[in-house]
């Protein structure tokens, strides 16, 4: 037999083992995330289930698609892709993260189509009133319970203020607005200074490096002013863009305390504080990479005199809920959870988060005060960097926070 003959064989023999592990595939589950330029934890997320599951070309259960980067402009093309997944007739689950605006009609549009398929929304930006209706589950951060977690954490990081920053913009979200008022009453019961500071909108003509600038001059300012006796001020900003800066002067203070970003996770602000060069930690697998970057921001704020002083979330949102959503879907079809059994989603998020804790609670409607039964807002616990983790997963949260309009 000649080398060209075997290789064929070989060639043929691989086609058929590919074709048989396809034909064993009992089901498919679609993952729709964001590209690597809009949100790469979020796709770093479907890769790692992939990693595990194989992709469907491969004879795997998972069917990856992107959305387009200028998805705002090109809703029809979200919805007709995510339809177009329900077109695999062995697709049994379709979880989105983010869940951008024209998900809610394309999963309408897929339940009309094909009923049996599950849905899973997480960290949905469409109202909640209207993915809870198209989803059959959406998993999203527990901006209520936050807005007591983050005065508790200050609290426990031994700051006497909370300086929360923001501008008009993000103050007329429902979300944002109503954690302002929930960490103002948080302030009121827990003997925590509350104070409030107007910074630029990166939107606005000063864009993004003009509303930096103001933090990073502006900051120094405000922990003199809430600490002119050297009392520890915590400050808490809700736009991710101009969190380095504020990140970088708490640091170089002496009594800034900085509990944890807003969207919050290791990558979000610290790298670009810190001058870190995390390319040899990216490279890792999802189950090393966050623990070794966390490793290395913790060394370094210890070594300029910030350890107990900043904290975050010790894992990736983006990457944590994506496969998390996916470990859901495929442990209800196989008939090993729930899907809306909170203990059983916490349990598949937190196959990826290993060490830290998740806790929440089920989306209550501000006008109606009737709690969802297929939403569930989560939040991590808070480490704190030379210090540990604070426990903020055990708190009993009361009730009347719950309920606390914007």
């Amino acid at each position: 037999m000649t080398r060209v003959s075997k290789i064929s064989i070989l060639i043929v023999a691989l086609a058929l083992l590919c074709a048989g592990a396809f034909a064993e595939a009992k089901y498919h589950i679609g993952v729709c995330t964001e590209t690597v330029s809009q949100a790469e934890d979020d796709l770093r997320g479907a890769e790692q289930l992939i990693k595990e599951y194989g992709a469907v070309k491969d004879g795997g259960i998972i069917q990856h698609i992107t959305y387009p980067d200028d998805f705002m402009s090109q809703q029809e093309t979200v919805i007709s892709n995510l339809v177009a997944l329900a077109d695999d007739p062995k697709m049994k689950a379709i979880v989105t993260c983010n869940t951008l605006p024209g998900c809610a009609e394309a999963f309408k549009r897929i339940k009309a189509k094909r009923p049996d398929i599950l849905l899973l929304a997480a960290l949905p930006a469409e109202d909640p009133l209207v993915i809870q209706k198209a989803a059959d589950l959406a998993v999203d951060l527990d901006f209520v319970s936050r807005g007591y977690t983050l005065v508790w954490g200050a609290k426990q990081m031994g700051a006497k203020t909370f300086v929360h920053i923001s501008f008009p913009r993000h103050m007329s979200y429902e979300s944002l607005g109503r954690r302002r008022a929930i960490i103002e009453q948080a302030c009121k019961d827990l003997g925590v200074k509350y104070a409030f500071e107007t910074a630029p909108d990166p939107t606005s003509d000063v864009g993004v490096s003009g509303a930096q600038q103001y933090i990073f001059e502006n900051t120094p300012l405000w922990i003199k002013k809430y600490g002119p006796a050297g009392e520890k001020v915590a400050l808490f900003c809700t736009n991710d863009a101009q969190t380095e800066p504020l990140i970088q002067q708490i640091v170089a203070s002496k009594n800034g305390v900085f509990v944890e970003p807003d969207t919050a996770s290791p990558l979000m602000g610290f790298p670009g504080a810190l001058g870190l060069d995390l390319a040899a930690e990216s490279a890792l697998p999802a189950e090393k990479k966050f623990p070794a970057i966390m490793k290395k921001i913790e060394k370094t704020l210890a070594d300029k005199g910030a350890s107990g002083r900043l904290g975050t979330w010790s894992y990736s949102t983006g990457l944590s809920l994506t496969a998390g959503m996916g470990e859901l879907a495929k442990r209800v079809l196989d008939g090993k959870a729930k899907l809306t059994n909170v203990k059983d989603i916490y349990d598949a998020i937190g196959k990826y988060t290993p060490g830290a804790k998740w806790s929440g609670s089920m989306y209550t409607d501000m006008s109606t005060g009737v709690k969802a039964k297929n939403e569930l807002l989560v939040y991590m616990d808070t480490y704190v960097f030379g210090k540990g983790y604070l426990g903020a997963t055990a708190l009993k949260i009361p009730a009347k926070y719950y309920t606390i309009k914007k």
